[in-house]
This record gives C-alpha cells, structure tokens and sequence, in this order.
C-alpha cells in the first residue's frame, strides 16, 4: 500500500532538512581543509594554488610541540585521574541510595551546564589564594573537573546495563566482593571504562577556555599554544594543524565504536 501524497512529501522534506543541517555543520570544516593545502601565506578562500608546507610547519614549530607534549601529559593524568573519581561516584550514584543524592549528582555534572571560561577563571582564583603556581596540577585538577561528568555518565550507563545476577551468582558461590569486583564487575564495565577515558582524554586534549586562565608558558596546552599563535600569525597553519585535529579525533572515535559499541555505552541503543 503506497503511502499518501502528502507523507511522502513530508518524508522528503525531512530529509533534505536533515541533509542541509548536516552540510551546514560540516561546511566550516570543509572551509578549513581547502584553506590548509593554500599555497600562500595568506588565508583566502577558495586557495588559488596547493600546497602542503603548513603541515610541515604545523609539525616543526615548537611552541606546537611544546604544547603538544604538554597536552599529552595533562590528558594523560587528567582523563585517568578522572576514570578512577567518576568509576567510584557511577558506582555510589547506582548502588546505593541516600540523602543528598541528587544534589551530589546535580553538583558532579554541573560541568556541563557552567561555561569552561567560568571554572577556569574559578581556578585561577583559588590558585592565587594558595600561593599555587600555575603549574601541571592546577591544569590537571581543571581538567579533571571538566571531564569528570562525561566519564561518570559512560561508566553510569555501563553499570545500568549490566546484568546484576552474574554479581549476586558470583556471590552466591563464595566470591568475596573484591573478587567479584575484578572478576566479573569491572571486565564487563570495561568497554564503558575505555570509553569514557577516551572521551576524557579527547575532551581534555581539545580543551582551550579553561586552560587559557590556568596555564603558563611553561604548561601551555596545544590549544593555548594554537591561540597563541593566531595572535601574531595569519597564515594556513592553523588550518592545517585543525585539519590533523579533525582527522585524528574521527579516527578515534571510528575504532573506539567499532570495537567498544559507544551507542550502547551512551545509551542511543537499546539497554536492558
């Protein structure tokens, strides 16, 4: 039986709604890639000439590699930093039920509601009031602030897919509950737990806002070092540099949900 006219015609219109906001979203970083490979020093649009050198500028300038170690080291400490806080509060969040819960979760995830610019500049008080200089563990502690609802929300969906009765059948054979919690918990959290690690270091890696009050010329990030640049610069190695940003973090993102499921760690598929 063929459908109407009329929803047939709305179908289609949907579609090409869809279609025009996916173009629309996509457009800036299509932009961006034909203005990396530009053969002058200029950024115009569309380049007149190709080109590669901006990558390989992107890659020897050493403020980018500078901040690009950096950046690794704060995503390392932060994202498992926050892995171990947001796996113990997914756990207290699901388990267990007391007074002040939901303010604990309200308080935990507010992250995602208070603009990054405000919990830097938050930080960068606190850093003054202490004496604390703004070294890596002022940088990591923001970090860790930052992504910890992201993490907590991975390992959270994890757990309310899990199935319960492997834990109390573990139990019921002997298992002490520390045994029970390497054994059988935490493998079957495992690909929540490498998911929401990886989304941390990838949130933490990009981070620019906060790490722009807390962050000094000795532990400035990729970001901050890119901002940086774009102060004294006007050619296409930002381009080009945002070109191996887009490129790596799709990669990443490509094998984690080829081998982890992240629709069913984030919940888009169906759990139990």
């Amino acid at each position: 039986m063929r459908r109407p006219l009329s929803h047939r015609l709305l179908g289609l219109a949907g579609k090409i709604a869809v279609g025009l906001v996916v173009a629309f979203i996509l457009l800036p970083a299509v932009v961006v890639t034909m203005s990396a490979f530009n053969d002058k020093a200029i950024m115009n649009f569309p380049p007149t000439g190709f080109s590669t050198r901006w990558f390989a500028r992107a890659f020897s300038y050493s403020d980018f590699s500078s901040g690009f170690r950096n950046g690794l080291i704060v995503t390392a400490f932060a994202s498992t930093i926050a892995l171990v806080v947001g796996t113990g509060f997914a756990f207290v969040l699901d388990r267990y039920e007391f007074r002040g819960k939901k303010a604990m979760e309200a308080i935990l995830t507010s992250p995602l509601v208070i603009p990054h610019f405000t919990i830097g500049l938050g930080f960068l008080i606190l850093a003054a009031q202490i004496h604390a200089a703004r070294g890596f563990a002022v940088v990591v502690v923001t970090h860790v602030v930052l992504v910890l609802p992201f993490v907590m929300r991975s390992v959270y969906v994890s757990l309310r897919n899990l199935d319960a009765r492997l834990e109390l059948a573990a139990a019921s054979l002997g298992a002490r509950p520390g045994r029970t919690l390497f054994t059988i918990t935490l493998p079957l959290l495992l690909p929540g737990l490498v998911s929401g690690w990886l989304f941390a270091a990838i949130l933490s890696f990009n981070e620019f806002t906060a790490s722009l009050f807390v962050t000094a010329q000795a532990t400035q990030t990729l970001p901050v070092a890119m901002y940086n640049y774009v102060r004294e610069y006007a050619d296409p190695t930002l381009a080009a540099l945002s070109v191996v940003y887009i490129v790596v973090t799709a990669l990443l993102l490509t094998i984690a949900n080829r081998f982890l499921g992240l629709g069913k760690v984030l919940n888009v598929e169906h759990g139990r």
